[in-house]
């Protein structure tokens, strides 16, 4: 099961933006901007799927609303190309201050143009995505092209879009006339994978030919063969999703490998740093790097393990390392050992004085599972020697605890 959070963060003007962050399980490997077509919404039936497709693939998917669109702030009249491109780089922001920064962008029909655009912005990006895209942005215009007059003359007009009435004004085209995607294309600078179906009939194939040609290696065209251009099938946003994952692992490393370097911490140590001002935490050594958290029902992102499960993983893997060193030692035969442990506190019933003040103490259960033709001896003495290992005597020991300010 996929978890949902719904969130909010500043986007163009200042504006609140309403976004879903979709997460699965376990922790992301890579994290991903999904930016809608227009005037839909985060809701659209292609992005919920094609998110909910990557999610069960291992990645973190944030879908939003653009300004003045969905439940974000603002009038959809006084938004415009550039803002959608604020608007995703402003996204992103959030996701670097509070999670981690998007290394792949998905775009769709003008959602795919401005993932284009911002892509240039986003340095932690190493894939764009686009599904049934234009090659300019004002490919739009022809949706409602019998107004262009009427808008220019009077500055504004009611429009019909996907049977609903939109304000456009004037800004909006002179907007769209500024921007110079084929530049940006040609300097995209990222790996770039174009979606197209043939029977597009809102969006010719023949802007993925434009975007295509425009971009320079590595790049790759797909075609979804007969695909509307809303991938209303839900069979065309499986496919997608399923693509772009394969398609990413060449370029987007497990983990992220945008916050790789710990150098800086000496070997045998451990430094915590805040991922963000909640509880997710960036956990590091001289050569791993991970990340820890807090349930979601405790206020987290459950993007890692939580303290407590540190600490039983710390004494659950010790453990299971110093009970096979022992058997490959003794040639004893061992085909597997399995540790589990729970953390407890339980009330202590032979105190003096529990009766009157009633007094618990930390329990951890540890459980352990030997596989293999062992005698009654050989458990045993490996149930002995599973007390042995360094981080179950450190526990029982005279530990201490001292704290200085760095």
């Amino acid at each position: 099961m996929s978890k949902r959070t719904k969130l909010e963060f500043p986007g163009t003007d200042g504006l609140q933006v309403a976004g879903l962050l979709e997460t699965p399980d376990s922790n992301p490997h890579s994290f991903a901007l999904f930016a809608h077509c227009f005037t839909c919404s985060k809701d659209v039936v292609s992005a919920s799927r094609i998110a909910r497709a990557l999610v069960a693939r291992g990645y973190a998917v944030l879908r939003f609303d653009f300004t003045g669109l969905g439940s974000s702030d603002g009038d959809f009249a006084n938004s415009n190309f550039s803002s959608n491109i604020n608007d995703l780089i402003s996204a992103a922001d959030y996701l670097r201050q509070n999670y981690r920064a998007p290394s792949l962008l998905i775009g769709h029909s003008l959602g795919g143009a401005a993932v284009l655009a911002a892509a240039h912005g986003i340095e932690e990006v190493k894939g764009v995505v686009t599904i049934g895209a234009p090659a300019d942005p004002q490919h739009v215009l022809k949706q409602f092209d019998c107004h262009i007059d009427e808008i220019k003359k009077k500055g504004v007009a009611e429009v019909q879009l996907a049977g609903r009435p939109f304000t456009i004004k004037k800004q909006f085209l002179d907007d769209l006339a500024d921007h110079y995607q084929s530049e940006k294309i040609a300097r995209l600078k990222k790996a770039l994978l174009v979606f197209h179906s043939p029977v597009d009939e809102t969006v010719s194939i023949n802007e993925a030919e434009k975007i295509y040609r425009m971009a320079k290696h590595p790049k790759s065209f797909i075609s979804l063969d007969d695909a509307d251009h809303l991938l209303t099938k839900a069979r065309d946003a499986e496919y997608v999703a399923t693509t772009i994952a394969a398609w990413a692992s060449r370029y987007i490393a497990e983990p992220e490998n945008v916050e790789q370097s710990t150098g800086a911490v000496a070997s045998g140590d451990v430094t915590v740093a805040e991922k963000n001002k909640k509880f997710t935490r960036t956990v590091m050594t001289d050569n791993h790097l991970w990340l820890a958290d807090e349930p979601v029902a405790a206020g987290g992102a459950d993007l890692g393990p939580d303290p407590y499960e540190h600490l039983l993983a710390a004494l659950g893997t010790c453990t299971s390392m110093t009970i096979r060193m022992y058997a490959n030692y003794k040639k004893l035969p061992l085909d597997d050992v399995t540790v589990t442990l729970s953390h407890d506190r339980q009330h202590i019933t032979d105190c003096e004085g529990c009766d009157k003040n009633p007094q618990k103490i930390e329990v951890i259960n540890r459980a352990v599972t030997l596989s293999g033709d062992l005698t009654e001896e050989n458990r045993q003495r490996l149930l002995e020697i599973a007390d042995r290992c360094p981080v179950h005597q450190t526990l029982h020991g005279d530990l201490r605890i001292e704290t200085q300010l760095a």
